[in-house]
């Protein structure tokens, strides 16, 4: 699985500070599972990352700035296992493997977690809203990598449908693994998911 890099020529200070970030963005994430985003408070995030209130804002601005930043973090490794994918592999099968991997990484070993956010993110607005937004840029992103694995000077429209099918492939299987509790493979239904999208994809 390839992981989000660091940008190169960060000093020690903004390692350290981003290694702050992601330690608490995790503390946060795994007692917004539990508890619930609504039932969940600000200071009671704070406390499970052993921070107070004044520090977490100066990583996050919001409570839904946690999970967002999280899809982020999915999205940008979506983005680097498509362009590690080999480059004779079709677009369609390429973000179909980038998308399973992903999967693999994040959700088979933290199923509770992973179908608590989920849920959280398709059925509270203010969330669902910004995981629509979040989207639209990875389908750019995910065109980006595609083209770039061509050789192309940017994505054309083709690349563009298929990127965007595949995410929203995607979103719909994780939303039906989320549905039945995670209790199934989500390797497996992405596959599922992907099949019923195959015939708009050309391979």
């Amino acid at each position: 699985m390839r992981r989000r890099t660091e940008p190169q020529g960060l000093t020690l200070a903004e390692r350290k500070r981003q290694l702050v970030r992601d330690e608490l963005g995790d503390a946060a994430l795994r007692l917004l599972a539990v508890r619930g985003f609504e039932e969940t408070t600000v200071d009671q995030l704070a406390a499970a990352a052993g921070v107070s209130r004044r520090t977490f804002f100066r990583y996050f601005a919001s409570k839904e700035d946690v999970v967002i930043s999280f899809l982020s973090l999915l999205g940008d490794e979506i983005v680097a296992e498509v362009e590690a994918r080999p480059a004779a592999e079709p677009p369609a099968v390429a973000i179909r493997e980038a998308v399973k991997a992903v999967a693999a990484e994040h959700f088979v070993d933290n199923r509770e977690k992973a179908v608590a956010l989920i849920r959280h993110t398709l059925e509270i607005p203010a969330l669902r809203a910004r995981f629509a937004e979040r989207q639209d840029l990875l389908r750019d992103d995910v065109a980006e990598a595609l083209a770039r694995r061509l050789d192309l000077p940017g994505p054309t429209p083709r690349l563009q449908f298929t990127a965007g099918l595949g995410l929203l492939a995607f979103a719909g299987a994780l939303k039906h693994w989320a549905e039945g509790g995670g209790l199934e493979n989500p390797v497996l239904i992405l596959d599922a998911s992907f099949d019923e999208a195959g015939k708009a994809f050309v391979l």
